[in-house]
This record gives structure tokens, C-alpha cells and sequence, in this order.
């Protein structure tokens, strides 16, 4: 399987491409572009594949991608998925823009990017009515919002680094090879995968296999399955009521023990804990305002 080239058309009247895509199929493959990437999702959930990360990803997250990472975002379940995406050149405002001294900044939070930085606190409650107004501003007040989203990223530096892939333009015949391994886990994670089975997909022996992956990608291939098994645990954690025994069996894993082993290992707490901690920040968001108030108050005082 060969990595998209993704491409999206920007108007006569527009320099940079804002749009929100909201579908119940939400397909979206492992790609790459040349544009950096602003996301705001607007709803929906799944697992999201960055570089040599996976996580997940819930409706108000946002994700700023570097220039040539690639990345795939994959659904959960039925789910209606929606996201405000945006993609721009380094040099869409002029190749000396960034070369100004003020611009430093940029040009650091640029070269982070290319990790893939999932912004957090404060700046994600900042960038989300930003993001969500840009597809339709016009005019020059459109290039201000985009500098302002830019400026909220570089100065708060409110995120986290995703990957730990070095970005680079990899040959054909590579970059072909890692995206094959890439989509036979997804499509087959939910079972038990041996070794010499993605080691023959691959077109290589185990141990050459081993070696490839982990000089690719910076990680064993036993690591990255587990990350994208545990990954979809965490969302069936959240999105269903089913015991813990059915979600283990259902991402993959033959036994409880080992599933609770590796839970631990990628997300420093039990299933169980996972579970209650997510209902109890849950609960608490659903409070208004007001009580929150009242309760701090209550809380100094006694």
C-alpha cells in the first residue's frame, strides 16, 4: 500500500484551505502532504495514528501536524465523525515572512510540529472557536485568525509530542513497505498476528523483519501492535458498557492477565480505573459553572 499524497483545492479567493468534513464513514487513509495541518474535531471518536504514535482522539480534540508526517485518523464504531481541518504552506503568506526576526517563534513551533503535538489546557479551550470560525472568515481578517491560532500554539506551548519518528523523505520502495506493515495491523489487530505471518507481508524474514521495523520506526513491532490494541480498548472503555473480560478478548489479547499488563505498561492505571476515572471527569464537566463555584467556595470554607 502506497502512502497518499493528499491534495486539497484552494480557491481563486483563498491562500490556504479551511474546511469542516463531517461524515458517518469519516474514512480517512495514511497520509501525507507537503501542508501543515491545524485539526479541531467537532465530534465523534477513535484512534489516531501519528508518525510512530497511536492514541485516541474524542470530539474537541486538536492536533497540529508538521509538514510530511504522516498521520490517519480511524472512527470508532458507528459513530458520526466531524473535524475543522486546515492546511497551509510554511510560505503561503511570502518566503520571507518566516525569515522575519518576530517569526522566530513560528519557525520553533513549526519544527516541533513535525512530532505531531496534541494540544492541551487552556490553549485547546483558546483555538477551538478560532479554528471553527476560519472557514468562514474572508478577506485579510482570515490570514489574522490563522496568525492568531499560530500565536496562541508558539507562545503557550500547550502540548504534547506525539511522535518520535524522524520525518524524512524515505524511498519508494521503503516508504511502500512500512505502509503495508501499517495497514495489515489495522486491519488485523483484533487477532492474534505471529510474527513470521507480518514478517512474510513485509517480504522479509523475522529477524531482518525486527530489525527493519524498529531501525523504521524507532520502536519493536510487538510494542506498536500493543499500543494500537490498547488504544482501541481505551475507546470501547469509554464509548461501551461491556465488561472488561469482552473488550480484552475484542482488542486482541487471549488472556485477562496479559491485557491488564499491558494496560498498565502504555496507560499507567488498571481498565477499571481508566474507566471510572473517565466517568468521574465526565461527571464533573457536566456541572454548571455556578455549582463549581459554590462548591470551591464551600470547599475553602470548610
Amino acid at each position: 500500500m502506497k502512502v497518499l499524497i493528499e491534495k486539497l483545492p484552494l480557491t481563486e479567493n483563498t491562500s490556504f484551505f479551511a474546511r469542516e468534513h463531517r461524515t458517518p464513514h469519516f474514512e480517512v487513509p495514511w497520509h501525507q502532504h507537503t501542508e501543515l495541518e491545524l485539526i479541531l474535531f467537532t465530534e465523534g471518536a477513535g484512534l489516531s495514528f501519528i508518525g510512530n504514535h497511536v492514541g485516541e482522539f474524542e470530539s474537541g480534540d486538536v492536533y497540529f501536524l508538521g509538514s510530511n508526517l504522516p498521520h490517519t485518523f480511524q472512527k470508532s464504531g458507528d459513530l458520526m465523525t466531524g473535524a475543522v481541518v486546515v492546511h497551509f504552506q510554511e510560505d503561503f503568506w511570502g518566503s520571507e515572512f518566516l525569515a522575519l526576526p518576530e517569526s522566530k517563534i513560528i519557525r520553533d513551533l513549526f519544527a516541533s510540529s513535525l512530532h505531531g503535538l496534541k494540544i492541551r489546557d487552556q490553549s485547546r479551550a483558546l483555538l477551538k472557536p478560532l479554528i471553527r470560525s476560519l472557514e468562514k472568515e474572508t478577506g485579510f481578517k482570515r490570514i489574522i485568525q490563522l496568525c492568531t491560532c499560530l500565536q496562541v500554539l508558539a507562545e503557550r506551548k500547550e502540548y504534547d509530542r506525539l511522535s518520535t519518528q524522524e520525518v524524512k523523505v524515505q524511498p519508494t520502495r521503503t516508504q511502500e513497505r512500512i505502509d503495508t506493515i501499517f495497514q495489515f495491523t489495522m486491519d488485523n489487530f483484533k487477532r492474534p498476528i505471529a510474527l513470521n505471518e507480518v514478517a512474510r507481508v513485509a517480504g522479509l524474514s523475522a529477524p531482518a523483519f525486527c530489525a527493519y521495523f524498529k531501525k523504521s520506526t524507532k520502536k519493536k513491532y510487538i510494542d506498536f501492535l500493543n499500543e494500537v490494541r490498547i488504544g482501541f480498548a481505551s475507546k470501547l472503555l469509554i464509548d461501551s458498557r461491556d465488561s472488561i473480560i469482552s473488550i480484552c478478548y475484542e482488542s486482541g489479547y487471549n488472556t485477562l492477565a496479559h491485557f491488564n499488563k499491558q494496560f498498565i505498561k502504555i496507560k499507567k492505571t488498571t481498565p477499571s480505573r481508566f474507566r471510572k476515572l473517565y466517568l468521574n471527569a465526565e461527571m464533573k464537566e457536566a456541572i454548571p459553572d455556578e455549582t463549581r463555584e459554590i462548591e470551591a467556595v464551600r470547599d475553602q470554607t470548610f
